[in-house]
């Protein structure tokens, strides 16, 4: 369906990344995303619709002691992520599983990860401009799983006391927030994404643990680009350095 792939590269050219030209290609929300996490030697992460892979093989770089496991609903990235697991000799520490997360009880054991993240679709269906690229629209859109699926994918598979890492629209974050909650998954950690400083919060990065007690750290605000150039923010650029 999409013959063309382009491929491209993260961290000086260390880390390959395969993507279909006219599909759903990842921006700078995946690499803020795969960076927030804290992990411990040893843990067991979910990377949840995994799109081309691309967390996971951020995550897999920075974090060398961890193991990931991949899932993705779409064939066509699940080709995308097993082509880019092979690239980057990963095969050791990601697997990749094609399954639909509403069922993720056939895929996993409950409570098997110390870890989820998730860059989940931020569209509500039928609402604003849908992607009309099948991949793009699944990938951005409610379409395949809503939030609530996504809370209970994520409530499954983690361990008494694991942590999950999402990223979600700021002006939505309140849905989130109230989701999260409302199944145990108790906020922990928060940062506010911003375009530019001065500028409204456009994404949110929120850790919560299953489980745990109500005490909320808002962390300081992050900035993408710095004016008037409109370059990447030295905080911004240090996420792409090896």
């Amino acid at each position: 369906m999409f013959p063309q792939i382009t491929e491209d590269t993260l961290f000086s050219g260390r880390l390959n990344c395969a993507q279909h030209a006219g599909g759903y290609r990842f921006s700078v929300d995946a690499v803020l995303l795969a960076h927030f996490i804290r992990t411990r030697p040893g843990e067991r992460i979910l990377d949840l619709g995994a799109g081309c892979g691309v967390i996971s093989l951020i995550m897999s770089f920075r974090l060398p002691q961890v193991s990931i496991t991949a899932l993705e609903l779409q064939p066509q990235l699940a080709v995308l992520i097993s082509r880019n697991i092979d690239r980057n000799h990963l095969q050791d520490r990601i697997r990749l599983v094609q399954g639909d997360l509403r069922r993720i009880n056939s895929l996993f054991l409950p409570e098997s990860f110390d870890w989820v993240v998730c860059n989940p679709p931020y569209g509500k269906l039928a609402t604003g401009r849908q992607n009309p690229v099948d991949e793009q629209a699944v990938c951005r859109h409610e379409i395949e799983a809503e939030l609530s699926d996504i809370i209970r994918a994520i409530s499954y598979g983690l361990k008494n006391r694991g942590r999950a890492a999402l990223v979600y629209p700021a002006n939505r974050a309140a849905v989130l927030l109230a989701a999260l909650k409302a199944a145990a998954l108790e906020p922990k950690r928060l940062q506010i994404i911003h375009s530019y400083p001065g500028g409204e919060g456009k994404l949110v990065l929120v850790e919560a643990m299953k489980n745990g007690g109500e005490e909320l750290v808002i962390l300081p605000p992050f900035f993408i680009y710095e004016e008037p150039a409109g370059k990447y923010s030295v905080e911004m650029a240090r996420l792409y350095e090896p």
